[in-house]
């Protein structure tokens, strides 16, 4: 797949089959829509562009929320694209001015000129240009002397999944990452590095290893106990993982990501590891003893090798 992310100058030579949006967490939604293109390339043996936007809109147009947490990155965003079989990705950096641009320039300029548009599949009630004006009519009206086709996929097709970024969002913050996978079509994911912590947890017989995000915009999933696999060094392990604040152990607030990675002593740290949420076990707990934290490990433990047996 070629990236175009210098679009300063950038103009695709040939008819393309183009969609646009910002596609958080690429989900069974997008897929569809991503499918569609293929379809059509299948037909007409066009090249796919998806037309995506960095940083995400919502931060530029409501800059005072700062609560907006992403499903993907935009590199894990076109890790996706690839998988689903996009010829050509580009990101458009979402600035002010560029939310200013009038609709005509809009779809003149970067649709027909630089990207060379035949085919413009949009999702229903898609909106576009200065206060999002833009809308299918003005497409159906600009492509009347630009000679390119519009396909809306409608409201039905896209509800019959019931899917968004926004439900995503919610099962997530709920600690419902079956829920999510659903939506999604895949495991939600987090991506970082290992990194060393307190090293409390190989005294108690349940070493961990500490995950530090790459994104700190990333959207984590509700405080408690998951069963996840990891990939490190493109080798798959399963482990038991806890996100929380170690109410035992520690006194402070610092959320912790921290993982216990079945049958595995190798030196992790400084290591790439990418994590697949299956499962939550249980809300975080705080205590008596170290052995009561034992026996809830013990617990935790037998139930994820139960779940290994089915994923």
């Amino acid at each position: 797949m070629l990236v175009i992310r210098n679009t300063e100058h950038f103009r695709i030579e040939t008819y393309s089959i183009v969609t646009i949006g910002t596609f958080d967490g690429v989900h069974l939604g997008h897929q569809k829509i991503l499918a569609r293109l293929n379809e059509i390339k299948e037909k007409t043996g066009l090249k796919t562009v998806v037309l995506t936007f960095d940083p995400h809109p919502r931060k530029v147009l409501f800059p005072e929320q700062k609560d907006l947490r992403l499903l993907t990155t935009i590199d894990e965003k076109l890790e996706l694209f690839e998988k689903y079989k996009v010829d050509i990705a580009v990101v458009y950096p979402f600035t002010n001015h560029f939310s200013q641009l009038d609709s005509d320039f809009y779809v003149n300029e970067i649709l027909c000129k630089n990207l060379k548009v035949k085919y413009l599949v949009i999702g229903y009630d898609h909106r576009f240009g200065k206060n999002r004006t833009g809308d299918i009519d003005t497409l159906k009206e600009i492509s009347k002397n630009n000679a390119f086709i519009i396909e809306e996929i409608s409201a039905k097709d896209i509800d019959s999944i019931f899917v968004s970024s926004s439900k995503i969002r919610k099962a997530l913050e709920e600690g419902d990452v079956t829920l999510a996978r659903d939506y999604l079509g895949y495991n939600y994911f987090l991506k970082g590095t290992i990194i060393k912590g307190k090293q409390l947890g190989r005294t108690i017989g349940y070493p961990t290893a500490n995950l530090k995000i790459n994104d700190s915009e990333k959207m984590i999933p509700r405080i408690g106990v998951y069963f996840v696999n990891l990939i490190i060094d493109n080798q798959t392990h399963y482990g038991m993982l806890n996100i929380g604040i170690n109410p035992t152990t520690d006194q402070g607030n610092e959320l912790k990501i921290e993982v216990h990675i079945f049958n595995f002593n190798q030196e992790v740290y400084g290591k790439s590891v990418e994590m697949s949420f299956f499962k939550r076990l249980r809300d975080e707990e705080k205590f008596s003893n170290l052995t009561e934290l034992k026996r809830a490990l013990k617990k935790d433990e037998e139930d994820c090798i139960k779940l290994m047996e089915i994923y």
